[in-house]
């Protein structure tokens, strides 16, 4: 009886031990993959900010809780079961996926660059035509979580190629990590940035002159953080965009381009001589941007003709009826 015990409790400990090491494993795998996604986390926290602008104080956290709870069914609900699919039966459709997500990603972020240009408030006459504020805020809540599916399957389709070669088991359990620790990092920062505003507002009203001066600074300072960080998010869906494509090339045997703006940045950081490895990443992530902007370039061009065609007969039909 006792050697049946001691047996058992062998067990239990070399279960345990097998068990800390699958949970180390998940937590290396769950690091790794949220490094390689890091640029489209960067993306997703720098975008989200501009679905709660124009909208009451009191509604900013209910609604990016609504995003947040969107993003989070997005990527357990939907992407994660498509995900362990994929691993399981059609591993060789990630990268042209991937791909797919990479030209959307340019395409958006050359279209807000062409409506900023000419001057096209499409997207914002469309919010303003909400009936109530509630219709709005649904509008914008809707809206904001269409765009994280997009990059929401960019995160988890690049965390799935960084955990290749992992058991099914393995795999799910860091994508299901990534998917939660994602999240709440990125909606949990856009709550800090969009309350940091009424933050400054606080400070401000206290009787301490350091307080007093850091309130002011946010009060100042918020709007042109929210403003750069529109910039920030286009610039990094062009970036993201084009290095997905890039990468994915390179992965399906097209390695001419790649290895081009590789060549190219290696060769800038080398002659620039100081911080190296950070002019060689700044200048491959200028690559990819270039690759963004020249594919979304194209997409916005070919959907622009189509709107132009499709109007053409009706614009011709309108003389002959009034004549």
């Amino acid at each position: 009886m006792p050697s049946g015990l001691i047996a058992l409790l062998d067990d239990v400990a070399t279960l345990t031990k097998l068990a800390a090491s699958s949970i180390d494993d998940i937590g290396a795998a769950v690091g790794k993959a949220g490094t390689k996604a890091a640029g489209v986390v960067i993306d997703d926290t720098a975008v989200t900010p501009r679905y709660v602008t124009g909208l009451t104080p009191d509604r900013e956290l209910p609604i990016i809780g609504k995003i947040a709870l969107g993003s989070l069914k997005n990527k357990l609900l939907i992407l994660l079961p498509v995900a362990m699919l994929l691993a399981a039966f059609a591993e060789w459709l990630i990268t042209p996926l991937l791909m797919i997500g990479g030209a959307y990603l340019a395409f958006e972020a050359t279209e807000k660059i062409w409506e900023k240009l000419a001057g096209d408030h499409h997207a914002e006459a469309e919010l303003l035509a909400a009936d109530t504020p509630q219709e709005l805020e649904d509008r914008q809540v809707a809206g904001a979580i269409r765009t994280d599916f997009i990059l929401s399957a960019e995160i988890m389709a690049i965390a799935l190629a960084e955990l290749e070669g992992n058991g099914l088991v393995m795999q799910g359990a860091a994508l299901a990590a990534v998917a939660v620790v994602i999240t709440v990092a990125v909606y949990g920062a856009v709550g800090l940035i969009v309350k940091l505003d009424d933050i400054g507002l606080h400070l401000a009203a206290r009787r301490n002159r350091v307080s007093q001066t850091i309130g002011r600074g946010l009060v100042t300072g918020v709007p042109k953080l929210l403003s750069a960080l529109s910039v920030i998010g286009t610039a990094a869906m062009l970036w993201v965009g084009g290095q997905i494509l890039l990468h994915g090339m390179e992965e399906l045997g097209s390695v001419t381009l790649p290895h081009l703006v590789h060549h190219l940045a290696h060769a800038g950081a080398a002659g620039v001589g100081f911080w190296v490895p950070a002019w060689e990443w700044l200048l491959n992530a200028l690559g990819g941007a270039i690759a963004g902007i020249l594919v979304g370039g194209v997409t916005v061009a070919a959907l622009h003709l189509i709107k132009h065609l499709r109007g053409a007969p009706k614009a011709a039909e309108a003389p002959s009826q009034a004549h």
